[in-house]
């Protein structure tokens, strides 16, 4: 007897050395739900029998529809590529969780890169990881990876990083304050020491355009519209943190840093007669002062005696929108969206508008180029700060259908024709925006590149939380709301339908059934809470109801 308990005993200790896998809440397939696995696991199915996986971490693909069943939100739509494609970012999204000696963290690239910190993290997208994978239903793969930016020896400001405002959004899903009050004080200290190597003397930050993730770009580094934007939204945050916190101080400084910096931004980043955000390089004194010769020719391409704006527009000028820092009167910068001597293009938005004399989109040189390729990562922002235009703006620029439209062209883009002919779903570093084909990897093969398939399943961006929060319309909030605000465009489906979205630690579902024979649960607009018909309407529309 005692020899078994000293076994066990042993056992126990032994176990308890290893990172302990979280438990995952089993899906049963109960009529409750209205929408169920088996419609949807062939997608999965059809992905893992199309992939050479090259690189696995702590789900496999023999491990993957077991956790996708169980972790994420199930969507339903008329439009099958749209719908595949979800599935298919999801099926993506979990190939880069990795189990580590300080929890889990989330990868931007599978295969090792020299330029990556522990764990071989990069934090340049991980904004987008936690807008992506705040919808996952279990939130220990996430906070496990707020705590390692912080407490687990990641590289927080090797690039751009909105940490604050991603972590806080990430929270407001899973209402977690714990989470968000305890990294306060490390909220903070990440600003301050954004301050003491970004900020420049008129009060603006800036940033070499490659540690913005956007080398190569027309416009160059400088105080740009994305760092600045990144801060007031991490100000505000940490702002809002601290109000739960009850800091007082700490939420009116905070709330100034960012109210200054949003007119700085407004004031000296806005070009009127372009009517766009731009980049303003900076002077000669700043350049001598401010940057590091080491990495001088990162400033190779902006013109240092210059002390206007740069004379392109870039995609990232509508970064600003992304935590909805513009007035109504900046909406005309949309136009040229929709424009093809702008950005619009077949397979995915230009990253600079197409009549500039230096818009290319080439095969040589650097394979990341910013200079005119279609990026996710950027599209991503695009999407995101135009969910925002048409939720929190009064302007006549931009339609829903714009929205979808621009959803669907970054939707199908997620595609490749391989060697036999066939179309697979793909996501890799940058597209041709006219061609669809993935730049970097027909680069990098041609030149026999080791990894192989660097930038394949790459996790650069976000797509599921744009169906969700913004197609769909689940805006999370901290307070005991649920606010679901569809950007779907009138009379443009006849049936849609999002379910197993844990929120708040409750089931919700949103259903559109016109006339209410799809899923059999009444006819309209309805909202579910834990099973419980909380809304019907006639027509989609935007609700809030406490919860």
């Amino acid at each position: 007897m005692c020899r078994a308990l000293v076994i066990i005993l042993l056992l126990s200790t032994f176990l308890g050395g290893c990172k302990k896998k979280p438990k995952e809440n089993i899906v049963k397939e109960e009529t409750k739900n209205t929408l169920v696995w088996k419609d949807f696991g062939p997608y999965i199915q059809e992905f893992n029998k199309n992939d050479v996986e090259l690189y696995t971490q702590y789900f496999p693909n023999d491990k993957a529809e077991e956790f996708l069943k169980n972790n994420i939100p199930y969507f339903n739509c008329p439009d099958k590529e749209l719908e595949k494609t979800y599935y298919f970012r999801w099926w993506t999204f979990r190939k880069h969780i990795k189990n580590t000696e300080d929890g889990f963290v989330i990868t931007e690239f599978l295969p090792d890169v020299s330029w990556a910190g522990k764990y071989n993290t990069i934090n340049c997208p991980a904004g987008h990881h936690f807008y992506e994978g705040r919808w996952l239903r279990n939130q220990n793969y996430l906070a496990d990876y707020a705590n390692f930016w912080f407490k687990g020896g990641g590289s927080l400001r090797s690039y751009s990083f909105w940490a604050p405002n991603s972590i806080l959004a990430f929270a407001s899903v899973h209402q977690n304050k714990k989470l968000v009050t305890e990294l306060l004080p490390f909220f903070v200290e990440n600003y301050d020491g954004w301050e003491n190597e970004r900020l420049a003397e008129d009060g603006l930050f800036w940033q070499f355009d490659n540690r913005d993730g956007m080398e190569v770009s027309v416009g160059g580094s400088g105080k740009r519209a994305t760092i600045n934007s990144y801060m007031i939204g991490d100000a505000a945050a940490i702002a809002e943190i601290a109000r739960m916190a009850g800091n007082k101080a700490l939420e009116e400084t905070y709330s100034r840093k960012g109210s200054t910096l949003k007119e700085l931004l407004l004031s000296k980043l806005w070009d009127a007669d372009a009517q766009f955000f731009k980049t303003l390089p900076l002077t000669p004194e700043e350049y001598n002062k401010l940057v590091d010769k080491r990495y001088s020719d990162s400033f190779s391409l902006i013109k240092k005696d210059s002390l206007s704006l740069v004379d392109v527009r870039e995609l990232h000028g509508y970064t600003p929108w992304y935590f909805s820092i513009p007035e109504d009167k900046h909406s005309l910068a949309w136009k040229f969206l929709l424009s093809n001597e702008g950005f619009k293009a077949p397979y995915g938005p230009t990253t600079a508008e197409q009549k500039h004399p230096e818009f290319k989109v080439v095969y040589e040189g650097h394979a990341c180029q910013w200079n005119g390729p279609s990026w996710p990562f950027a599209t991503s922002v695009t999407l995101k700060a135009m969910g925002n235009l048409l939720r929190d703006y009064n302007q006549s620029v931009i339609s829903k259908n714009d929205f979808v439209n621009q959803l669907l062209t970054y939707s199908n883009s997620h595609r490749r024709i391989n060697e036999r002919g066939e179309k697979l779903c793909w996501i890799d570093e940058n597209l041709n925006p006219f061609t669809g084909d993935w730049i970097s990897r027909t680069m990098l093969k041609a030149r026999g590149h080791e990894p192989a398939e660097r930038g394949k399943d790459y996790n650069h961006s976000e797509f599921c939380d744009i169906i969700i929060s913004d197609l769909i319309g689940i805006q999370p909030s901290m307070d005991n709301t649920l606010t679901v605000n569809p950007l779907v465009p009138d009379n443009y489906w006849d049936w849609f339908c999002l379910d197993r979205v844990k929120y708040h630690d409750k089931e919700i579902t949103v259903i559109w059934d016109k006339d209410g024979q799809k899923y059999m649960k009444g006819q309209g607009f309805s909202i579910f809470v834990n099973g419980e018909l909380k809304h019907n309407s006639k027509r989609v529309e935007k609700i809030t109801i406490q919860i």
